[in-house]
């Protein structure tokens, strides 16, 4: 694996989420818009206006997730942030939530291509919860698919690789797993 630093993306790193997540808006002009808004919205708003949205989010001071770096480039993002800043999974069957348990979502991971296989996601994914954690999170959830799923809908991460981290499913609805983990609030 290697060395990576990771930071949370703030107003002034929005030029390296850019770089990394390139003209497609590292996926089909996504943007980390897919959980936050509704399926019509993100038919008419996929590229120019999720980018615009999503740096929105971020020039707010909100902090949507982290980057990791391997030197000054920016190779893998991480979403996480309270479940309540992403409406689709509270209205989605499958995602609705499992009891009334405050949590922190982990929802969306990209790898820029030169550096899959080289477990970027799970380091993002530990510094994630860490990053809950030291917000106050006491449950941080995600939402990962089995393996053999096809690439494009693993960008919530795999299950093997939340179990490594030490979460453990908690429900099952229409073959997608809600993982949870426990962690120490700390301020």
């Amino acid at each position: 694996m290697p060395k990576l630093v990771v930071k949370p993306v703030v107003a002034e790193l929005w030029v390296d989420l850019e770089r990394l997540f390139g003209p497609s808006g590292a996926c089909s002009g996504c943007w980390c818009m897919w959980w936050r808004i509704t399926a019509a919205e993100f038919s008419r708003d996929a590229g120019a206006a999720n980018r615009a949205a999503f740096r929105d989010i971020v020039r707010s001071g909100a902090v949507p997730g982290l980057l990791a770096y391997s030197g000054d480039t920016p190779v893998g993002w991480v979403c996480v942030a309270p479940r309540t800043e992403f409406p689709r999974i509270e209205r989605s069957p499958k995602l609705r939530p499992v009891d009334d348990t405050p949590v922190w979502s982990i929802v969306c991971f990209f790898v820029d291509r030169a550096h899959r296989g080289e477990n970027v996601a799970a380091r993002l994914l530990r510094e994630a919860v860490r990053w809950a954690a030291s917000n106050g999170a006491r449950v941080v959830e995600g939402y990962p698919v089995d393996p053999g799923k096809s690439a494009a809908s693993s960008f919530t991460g795999v299950t093997p690789m939340f179990e490594a981290a030490g979460f453990r499913e908690v429900e099952r609805r229409g073959g997608r797993p809600i993982m949870r983990k426990k962690v120490s609030a700390r301020r």
